[in-house]
């Protein structure tokens, strides 16, 4: 009797023993819990990831040739022209925009617009695009009949800190820039009476074509 009850006690201790590795096992196997602020935290990427995820955007870490005045007027520009507030500026945006500010532009030109800062060809601006515009502005980089180097030299900036010289060459860039915005005005008049005038052409010889159908049928 005695070791039929030593024996059960064995079991019991030896099941009991199993039970507290298996659970000592399984707090192993699970990760560490990650306090908010930590090392690891500030390791992830901004989607969760280690190490992966998309970067945050810095305009004032990646743009380090604008003053953060110059970069903030430039986000208000942007952001007053998306209208959609989806955090892009897309063609009929850009169309507004341009004639808003008194260069408008054909359906042609402001696909071409896009194209020229379009990184992820997407057919739309983001606003570190629309930043680069600026900074190839700023570098000399954009043809005087462009319809970019027009969006930069009308855009509205401070020029309170830049001195009179400064506010000089910003008045007199701001008139260059309505005389390119009056020739585009010009360009896209023509274009318009060129297509009215098709438009007759085709109009005039499809009625003489009726009177002759006419002729031949009496």
């Amino acid at each position: 009797m005695a070791e039929e009850l030593a024996e059960r006690l064995g079991r019991r201790l030896g099941m009991r023993e199993g039970d507290a590795e298996q659970q000592q096992q399984q707090q192993d196997a699970e990760p560490a819990p990650v306090t908010p602020g930590s090392p690891a935290v500030r390791a992830l990427g901004s989607e969760g990831s280690p190490g992966g995820g998309r970067r945050l955007f810095s305009p004032a870490a990646e743009f380090r040739e604008f003053s953060r005045r110059q970069l903030r007027d430039m986000e208000r520009l942007f952001r007053q022209y998306d209208a959609g507030k989806d955090g892009f500026i897309d063609l009929m945006e850009l169309k507004l925009m341009m004639e808003k500010l008194g260069a408008p532009q054909t359906h042609l030109g402001l696909k071409n617009m896009i194209k020229e800062v379009d990184e992820d060809l997407d057919s739309k601006l983001s606003f570190r695009e629309f930043l680069l515009i600026f900074r190839k502005a700023a570098a000399g980089e954009l043809q005087e009949d462009s319809g970019l180097h027009a969006l930069a030299r009308l855009s509205e900036i401070d020029v309170s800190t830049e001195g009179v010289k400064g506010a000089k060459s910003f008045f007199e860039a701001k008139a260059q820039a309505v005389t390119e915005g009056s020739r585009f005005e010009e360009e896209i008049r023509a274009e318009q009476e060129e297509k009215r005038r098709q438009a007759e052409e085709m109009k005039q010889r499809k009625a003489a074509f009726k009177e002759l159908q006419s002729a031949f049928a009496q």
